[in-house]
């Protein structure tokens, strides 16, 4: 896959056809609709409180950043003539739209979950080959930060407790979540799904409470201010609710955003967990995406169902940290953390049946799920305390990357494969 800014999510759309490669991707400069008269969003910030004021009567605001300015949508013309005045700083935002290689699969989507009510993934996370229904997750939140979240599906909607929409209006939407991409159901599920009536599929921690943030629109495209906002408000509801959150972003860039990176250190100031996906970027060194590079969120890197030396391989589309940093059982800005099962995952899907999919953005979940288990078992615990039992976990199943990478935290699968037990 050709590298440039991207949201990195590979897909296959049922258990026997494989959609290689389907990301968001944050284009750099001006598209062709931009070069036009087509809006886009822009940051803008300003020392001169007087001259903010000023340019927030004058374009309106969509998202407020306080320190970090305001965040608006304009043309092209009036981006130029901003950018001439001395006393404000202005930039773009960057968009992010999904990418597929294949845009019509030749595929119908099941209706059923019939046999693999536990799917691969959440039997290798316990540990357990028979394992016929996972427990645990009671009294945490795991925030979905995706397209959306199908709260009506039989396997999710008894354990919803918000749905929010962040892409629609200058503030969020309540009770509005609406899955019409699918990603983000599917990531749901994987992290706590209840198995339904009894013939639906089970995620890590199916007592779990989901709150269902949509960062992205029904054509999986977002505007990283949109991110941030819902970043901080999982935060704030942490603080305002007394309660313990993990935060799981199925999503990623190449490029890093101060707004997104400010808000993920807001957060884990805050005490929430944050989990994010390592990128689709493999198997080049140096590839791990935002915001699963930076210091205050876990890394998941994805593993296939494949037996390889005694443990799961490592996905070659899964993105790598640097090989120099092997075996120093210290996580750094760019190192991945964790891995988890990423290929070929069977779970919700928005329109109320299943699906299989594949990438880092379905490992993260299964980090996810795993946290809230752990948490609802200890919830004394601070977010840096759960961080560490992860790598302790991760450390009992060390894998190795298939490249000669050291044993311990390595480039390709950092830690190791964290279980149940």
């Amino acid at each position: 896959m050709k590298r440039s800014a991207k949201f990195l999510t590979s897909v296959m759309l049922t258990a026997t056809l494989l959609v290689p490669a389907m990301g968001v991707s944050a284009a750099n400069g001006e598209t062709a609709q931009q070069q036009g008269n087509e809006t886009f969003r822009v940051l803008v910030d300003s020392a001169n409180q007087n001259e903010l004021k000023n340019a927030k009567g004058k374009y309106g605001v969509h998202r407020n950043f306080n320190s970090e300015g305001f965040t608006t949508t304009m043309n092209a013309k009036q981006f130029e003539a901003l950018q001439k005045n001395k006393n404000l700083t202005v930039e773009k935002v960057p968009e992010f739209s999904i990418e597929e290689t294949s845009s019509k699969p030749e595929a119908k989507y099941s209706t059923m979950a019939a046999s693999q009510s536990v799917p691969w993934g959440i039997k290798a996370i316990y540990n357990d080959s028979t394992l016929t229904k996972p427990t645990g997750g009671a009294g945490i939140n795991i925030a979905v930060l995706d397209t959306g979240v199908n709260v009506n599906h039989t396997d999710l909607r008894n354990n919803v407790e918000q749905c929010k929409d962040f892409t629609t209006a200058t503030t969020l939407v309540n009770n509005s979540c609406v899955d019409r991409q699918g990603h983000g159901t599917h990531v749901a599920g994987s992290a706590l799904a209840n198995g339904g009536t009894g013939s639906g599929v089970y995620g890590v921690a199916p007592s779990a409470d989901l709150w269902a943030y949509k960062v992205l629109g029904d054509d999986g495209s977002g505007y990283s201010d949109d991110i941030a906002a819902a970043i901080r408000h999982v935060a704030d509801q942490a603080t305002a609710l007394n309660t313990k959150v993990v935060i799981n972003m199925s999503l990623g860039s190449a490029g890093e955003s101060s707004l997104i990176t400010n808000a993920v250190n807001y957060a884990y100031s805050k005490g929430v967990l944050v989990i994010a996906a390592a990128g689709n970027s493999g198997p080049y060194q140096g590839s791990i995406g935002y915001p699963g590079a930076l210091q205050n969120a876990v890394a998941v890197a994805a593993l296939e169902n494949v037996i390889q030396n005694g443990t799961y391989r490592v996905a070659d589309y899964s993105s790598r940290g640097y090989s120099s940093t092997d075996g120093d059982y210290v996580i750094n800005k760019g190192d991945v953390e964790i891995s988890a099962p990423g290929s070929s995952v069977y779970s919700t899907w928005y329109t109320g049946g299943y699906s299989s999919i594949s990438g880092t953005s379905m490992a993260t979940p299964h980090v996810a799920g795993l946290a809230a288990k752990i948490w609802a078992t200890n919830t004394s615990a601070s977010n840096t305390q759960l961080r560490a039992e992860l790598q302790k976990r991760a450390k009992a199943y060390d894998i190795l990357s298939g490249s000669g990478a050291a044993v311990g935290d390595d480039y390709a699968s950092g830690f190791g494969f964290a279980r149940v037990r």
